[in-house]
Parts: structure tokens; C-alpha cells; sequence
């Protein structure tokens, strides 16, 4: 049963020096006619699978909010007339860039129902800003939250990054800081990672790129989490945390190994069992529409191994864990009868343990989460 839907807006006015998302410089593209393919594989995808127990959508790009607003009005007109019916509490929320978000944007979502607003703010170092290639600066992350919560938004969450070029323990301590004193529900928290055709993998692969190293990016993710459990913020995933009943309904959607839709260029589906890819160039993916009704570029039916396998990589990244007694209901059997020998051998090194009725990663686990993953797959 489908739990949530992402809907992908691959556009942005600047592209990041560390993004490898499917985006596209905004100017000169077919904004209009992207909107109304993503209309049509919208249309076709709830008629072929339609919606009965929509916990979420969320909204991400690019930047979705980049469009104008008689853009973002053709848009949440489709996504109100066909994600319907909706549980009551729904999560829908849109990411956003501060700076580039003006108040009768932030209206105008609220008024489609939009109720989470996600925030890419990555440091607040405005010299740190300019080297990753980010518009924004401090200033304007504060004046856009003031709009947020002037607007009513009470879910509220922002993206930080550590481990960025040159950047220091005590650099970083200082995004926290000032990230704390604004108050808001939610927090994500990512290392960077060198992703190839970037500018940051071009710079690395010439020897221009000064990171600070694996040592110090283990330093900071201990500063992440000591911080935030002493600023009440409790840590849910790897590299979440939120206030008690703010987490992410969303990205627990992909955790928990549930299925979702997944509209747009380059966007990915779970579905009926199967794990669907959409085109990713723009004309591609609307050609595609145009010819068939749906982007798909590959299909895939996942085995019950798959699907047992994909229970373990993703469920550990939860603080919980992945539930023994949930496993065997899904499967019919044991989870240790399929994975005895590498929970042995996780647990053996230290980095997982069995706990109340759920395999979870230890506090050393967290840091070589990736490793913990990699053992799980069969």
C-alpha cells in the first residue's frame, strides 16, 4: 500500500558545488510544459495505483520554490486534485532555499496545504556559503523562518552539512549555535560526500579541494550528537534529529521499507512490488509522457531477499532499529534465521545490538553505519 509521494521540481537558479541531484539551471526551460507532464504521469500513476492511505508528500528538487507563483499554483493544483483522499494528519512539505522565498510564496503554500517547510541552510558561515556555492547568507535564513512562522508554519526543519572545505570543529560548533537559537522542530545532518560530475569532484581530482578529513569529520558528527541531545532535539535516524512527534513521517516512509510514488524527472517509485526509475533529462522524461503516458526507463520486481535485505540496510539507519517481531510478520520467518551470521558478526565487532526485541546500531555503529549496510546484503 502506497504511504507517501515525492514529487521532483528539478530546477534551481544556482547549482551547488556538491549537488548531484537531477537538476537544471531554471532559465530558459520548459517550466510550463515540465509542470504539465508531471500532471499527466501524475494523473495516470493514482489511476493505475490509486491512493488509500496517503501519510505524506513531500516536495523536493532542484528547488521547488523557485517557481513563480502562477508556476507553484499550476503545481499544487494537480497535487490537490489527485492526491486525494489524505489521512488527516498529513505531512506536506516542500524544501525551500532561504533567501529566494518570499512571504506570499510561503502563503500561497500554506493556503494549498502545505504545513512542513524544509530549509537548505548548510552553515551558517557566510564565507563557507560562497565556497559551496550557496546564494543565501545568514541574514537571510533568519528573515525567512521570521516569514515562515509569521505565515503559521509550526513544522519547520533545516539541513546542515559538516565535513565542507576548510571548515573546523569550531566552525562548526558555531552553525549549531546559531541553528539552536532559532527554534525550530526538525533537523537533518549530513557529512559531505564527494559525488562525481560535481565541482567539488572536479576540484578533488586536481588537488584543490581541502577537506578536513575523516578524523574530524568524526568529530563533528560526535559535536552533532551531543549538541542536539543537550538542545532536546532527540536523534531518530543517523542523521536526523527532531523535537518529540516532528519527525520525519516522510523519510521513515523510505526507513521502513514502504511503498511511495515517486513523480518527475529522475524520480524513483516503490510500487506493487516493484522499484520504478523515471527518465531524468527533462525532454526525455516529457517525450516519454507524451508517447506512453509514464517516464519509466526501468522496472524492476523485487525478491523477497531483495526485500529482506532492503529491511536491514534501511531499518538500521533508524535509532530503533529494525523490529524483530515486525520482520517475521512481514516474512514469515526469522530474522535470524536469514541474517544469524552477520548479526553475529556486527554484534562480535561491536557495532550492533540485539535490544529489546529490536537489532539496532550501537553508538559506534552510527559512525560506520555504511559498513553495518554493506554486511547485510546477501
Amino acid at each position: 500500500m502506497v504511504q507517501a509521494a515525492y514529487l521532483h521540481i528539478p530546477f534551481c537558479e544556482q547549482i551547488c558545488h556538491y549537488c548531484d541531484f537531477n537538476k537544471v539551471f531554471f532559465q530558459g526551460q520548459p517550466v510550463e510544459e515540465y509542470l504539465q507532464a508531471m500532471d499527466t504521469e501524475l494523473r495516470n500513476t493514482v489511476e493505475s495505483h490509486p491512493p488509500q492511505n496517503l501519510k505524506t508528500i513531500f516536495v523536493g528538487g532542484g528547488t521547488p520554490t523557485v517557481l513563480t507563483m502562477k508556476q507553484l499554483e499550476q503545481f499544487l493544483t494537480s497535487i490537490n486534485q489527485y492526491l486525494l483522499p489524505r489521512q488527516p494528519n498529513l505531512e506536506f512539505t516542500f524544501e525551500a532555499n532561504p533567501g529566494d522565498l518570499p512571504k506570499e510564496k510561503l502563503q500561497l503554500l500554506a493556503d494549498a496545504g502545505v504545513n512542513r517547510i524544509s530549509f537548505g541552510v548548510q552553515t551558517f558561515d557566510d564565507q563557507l556559503l560562497e565556497k559551496i556555492g550557496r546564494t543565501h547568507r545568514r541574514k537571510d535564513v533568519f528573515q525567512t523562518i521570521e516569514f515562515a512562522k509569521e505565515v503559521g508554519f509550526k513544522n519547520i526543519s533545516i539541513d546542515l552539512m559538516y565535513a565542507l572545505p576548510t571548515q573546523t570543529l569550531e566552525s562548526f560548533k558555531d552553525s549549531l549555535d546559531i541553528a539552536f537559537s532559532l527554534e525550530v522542530e526538525h533537523f537533518s545532518a549530513y557529512s559531505l560526500i564527494i559525488e562525481p560530475k560535481t565541482v567539488f569532484y572536479n576540484l578533488m581530482r586536481r588537488g584543490k579541494l581541502h577537506l578536513p578529513g575523516e578524523e574530524n569529520e568524526a568529530c563533528m558528527y560526535e559535536l552533532l550528537l551531543e549538541e542536539m541531545s543537550k538542545h532536546n532535539y532527540s536523534q531518530y535516524e543517523i542523521s536526523n534529529f527532531a523535537k518529540k512527534g516532528f519527525e520525519s513521517q516522510h523519510n521513515l516512509t523510505y526507513w521502513n521499507n514502504e511503498e511511495y510514488y515517486g513523480i518527475g524527472a529522475g524520480a524513483h517509485s516503490y510500487i506493487g512490488g516493484k522499484r520504478i526509475s523515471n527518465a531524468g533529462p527533462i525532454k526525455k522524461y516529457m517525450s516519454n509522457i507524451a508517447e506512453t503516458g509514464f517516464p519509466y526507463v526501468e522496472i524492476n520486481q523485487i525478491s523477497v531477499k531483495e526485500k529482506m535485505e532492503e529491511e536491514l540496510f534501511l531499518g538500521l539507519r533508524k535509532i530503533e532499529g529494525v523490529s524483530i517481531s515486525h520482520f517475521y510478520e512481514k516474512f514469515g520467518k526469522s530474522i535470524f534465521d536469514i541474517f544469524q551470521e552477520q548479526i553475529n558478526e556486527q554484534i562480535k565487532k561491536g557495532l550492533i545490538e540485539e535490544s529489546n526485541g529490536f537489532i539496532r546500531l550501537t553508538h559506534q555503529g552510527k559512525f560506520l553505519g555504511n559498513e553495518v549496510f554493506q554486511a547485510f546484503l546477501l
